[in-house]
């Protein structure tokens, strides 16, 4: 049996305890929504959007407003375009099959990349969320935002976090060095929040640990039982014996 098909047993795409491919409470998620506060008739942009929860929250908030879903995951933008149809918003949000790094519109009041950095190129990490940043910077306005999504550490971490979130020690930095990075590209913080502890236990639980879990406890017989139950296992290490506590993912409302 092949990785690709453990993965897709395990996919976030395909679950539907998800609501965002993202460690984000709703009040955490109203909370940014009011940050970026999109005024009526706004064009918004979501770089990797998955499956554009979050963009279609910052569409419902304001009257006349569209949103572009930039995504290259079939499955993603397959249940983006069924969610926005069963929401009445199929003229408002549309999702595009393009890299992220290759979308080139410009002008929006407000662009979106939550945890997607890894979509620019760059010689190391912190080189692609420096590009990611340029390239939010560009795709808005004079007088437009950014809403960022970027992992950082919130203490120095032991070989065993690196390990259980698969990094290099200087993939990823602290909440300050993300707010300076932004600022190097003419970005100016203004709301600055991280995920929790909780948001980050009901994110593995409902993700693919516990979507993971679920399939293996109903199907005991099925021949990638094993490989799914050590991928299980493997990630639970690496969160709960590694990263837990020590990282996390920094959500930034920031002004050009």
């Amino acid at each position: 049996m092949s990785a690709e098909e453990v993965r897709a047993v395990m996919s976030a795409p395909g679950n539907d305890r998800l609501v965002w491919n993202t460690p984000l409470s709703e009040e955490h998620a109203a909370r940014l929504v009011a940050a970026c506060d999109p005024a009526p008739g706004a064009r918004i942009a979501d770089l990797g959007s998955g499956w554009g929860e979050l963009l279609m929250r910052l569409v419902q908030s304001a009257p006349g407003a569209t949103g572009d879903g930039v995504e290259t995951d079939p499955d993603a933008v397959a249940r983006g375009r069924k969610l926005a149809g069963e929401r009445g918003l199929a003229d408002r949000v549309r999702f595009h099959p393009t890299p992220a790094a290759e979308w080139t519109e410009a002008g929006y009041d407000l662009a979106v990349s939550i945890g997607s950095s890894h979509a620019w190129p760059g010689a190391t990490a912190r080189e692609s969320t420096v590009n990611a940043l340029t390239a939010l910077a560009a795709a808005v306005r004079p007088g437009g935002r950014v809403l960022f999504g970027e992992g950082i550490w919130l203490r120095e971490p032991t070989p065993a976090a690196l390990e259980g979130i698969g990094a290099e020690p200087g993939d990823f930095g602290s909440l300050l060095e993300l707010i300076r990075l932004a600022e190097s590209v003419g970005l100016r913080a203004l709301q600055v929040t991280v995920a929790d502890e909780r948001e980050w236990d009901l994110f593995e639980s409902e993700g693919p640990i516990g979507r993971g879990q679920r399939w293996a406890l109903a199907n005991p017989d099925h021949p990638l039982h094993a490989e799914v139950t050590a991928e299980i296992d493997a990630r639970r290490t690496g969160y709960y014996g590694g990263y837990r506590s020590s990282f996390t993912l920094a959500y930034l409302v920031l002004g050009t």
